[in-house]
C-alpha cells in the first residue's frame, strides 16, 4: 500500500465524516426549531361579478351552544357537534365582510373591536394584510347592534373607519341607544345597551350615523333586507353583481352543525325565538331553491358557501378553494 493510497483513504473518510455530521446536525437543528403555532392572516376574497368581496376574521370565540341553542330535542345538540368532530363548548368564528364595487368601499359588521378580548377583535388588523386601511372605508353596514358586530367601530373613544358612514336599521337604533328600554330590560341584556352606546358614540357625535327603515338600496348592487328574530332591527345584506348574487345573513344563524339540519333551533340570544326561526326558514329555503352564495358571521371562516335542502333541513357546502385565477380563453 503507498502513502498516496493511505491518505487517500484518510481524506475520503473525513469527507464522509464530515457529511453524516452535517446531516446529523440539520436533522437535529430541524428538530429542534419551535413550533409556530399561530394562523396565516385571516381574510379570503370571492368574486362575485365585477365585485370583490373579502372575508376578514375577526378571530374565534367559544360558544355553549349546549347552554344556549333551544328547542333542540335532547341529546341533538351533543349528537351534532359529534358527528361533525367538534368539542364543548365549540370554538366558533366571528366573520366581518369587506365590499369593493370599484366605486365604493363597503364593510359590513366592524367586529368585536375591545369588547371580549384577545380571542376577538382582529378586523383592522386582517383588513390590512387585506391590502387595505380603515381610512379607504366609505361605509360600515351593521347587521344589528350586538357587541360582536358594532364594537369594532370605535378604539379609545375615536373612530376607527373615520371616513366611513355607519348604516343602521332605525328598529336596532331606536331600541338599544334608549335609556328607558335599558332600564326596563333583564339584566343579562343590559351589558348590551352599555356596548351600544360606546361603540357608535363616535360615530354618533361626528353626525356619521345613517338609519334606514325596511329594505332599502343602500349603494347600487347593494341592499338591505330586513330579517328580524334575533334582534327587531337584525338585516342580512344583499349583494350583486353581473348577475351572481351573495347574501350576507349576520346572525340568521350560530350553530351550523345543528342549525342547518334542524332550522327550528333558536339561541338564546334571539330577541323573538318564534320570530327567528320563521326568518331562518324563509331565507335558508330561498337559498337552496335559488343557488346563490351566502355567507354568515358565525359560519366557519370563511364562511363563504352554497345551502342544499335535505329533508327537512339543509346541507350547508362550503366554498371550494379558490385562487380567483382568470378564466381561460
Amino acid at each position: 500500500m503507498t502513502l498516496s493510497f493511505h491518505l487517500n483513504r484518510v481524506a475520503a473518510t473525513a469527507v464522509l465524516s464530515l457529511l453524516a455530521f452535517g446531516a446529523f446536525m440539520s436533522d437535529a437543528a430541524l428538530a429542534a426549531a419551535p413550533q409556530q403555532r399561530n394562523q396565516a392572516p385571516g381574510f379570503y376574497r370571492l368574486i362575485l361579478g365585477d365585485f370583490e368581496i373579502t372575508a376578514l376574521s375577526d378571530g374565534t370565540a367559544d360558544f355553549p351552544m349546549d347552554k344556549i341553542l333551544i328547542g333542540a330535542k335532547p341529546g341533538e345538540v351533543e349528537a351534532a357537534f359529534g358527528q361533525a368532530f367538534l368539542k364543548l363548548p365549540v370554538e366558533t368564528s366571528v366573520n366581518t365582510f369587506l365590499i369593493n364595487t370599484r366605486t365604493k368601499l363597503v364593510l359590513v359588521d366592524a367586529g368585536a373591536g375591545d369588547l371580549f378580548g384577545p380571542t376577538l377583535g382582529h378586523t383592522v388588523e386582517n383588513l390590512r394584510a387585506a391590502g387595505y386601511r380603515p381610512e379607504e372605508v366609505d361605509a360600515v353596514l351593521i347587521t344589528h347592534f350586538h357587541g360582536d358586530h358594532i364594537g369594532g367601530l370605535e378604539h379609545e373613544g375615536k373612530l376607527v373607519f373615520p371616513n366611513a358612514t355607519v348604516y343602521v336599521n332605525e328598529k336596532d337604533r331606536s331600541y338599544w341607544l334608549n335609556e328607558s328600554n335599558e332600564a326596563n330590560a333583564p339584566d343579562d341584556a343590559k351589558p348590551s345597551f352599555k356596548m351600544a352606546r360606546l361603540a357608535l358614540s363616535p360615530a354618533l357625535g361626528a353626525g356619521k350615523v345613517k338609519p334606514f327603515s325596511g329594505d332599502t338600496v343602500i349603494f347600487p348592487g347593494i341592499k338591505a333586507i330586513e330579517a328580524p328574530g334575533h334582534t327587531a332591527g337584525h338585516t342580512i345584506y344583499q349583494i350583486e353583481s353581473e348577475g351572481q348574487k351573495l347574501l350576507l345573513w349576520g346572525d340568521l344563524m350560530h350553530a351550523a352543525a345543528v342549525q342547518f339540519p334542524d332550522p327550528e333551533v333558536a339561541v338564546q340570544w334571539d330577541s323573538d325565538p318564534k320570530q327567528a326561526v320563521a326568518t331562518r326558514e324563509k331565507i335558508l329555503a330561498d337559498a337552496a331553491k335559488n343557488g346563490y352564495w351566502i355567507a354568515g358571521a358565525h359560519l366557519p371562516f370563511p364562511a363563504f358557501g352554497h345551502i342544499r335542502a335535505d329533508g327537512k333541513g339543509y346541507v350547508y357546502v362550503p366554498i371550494n378553494y379558490t385562487m380567483n385565477r382568470p378564466p381561460k380563453n
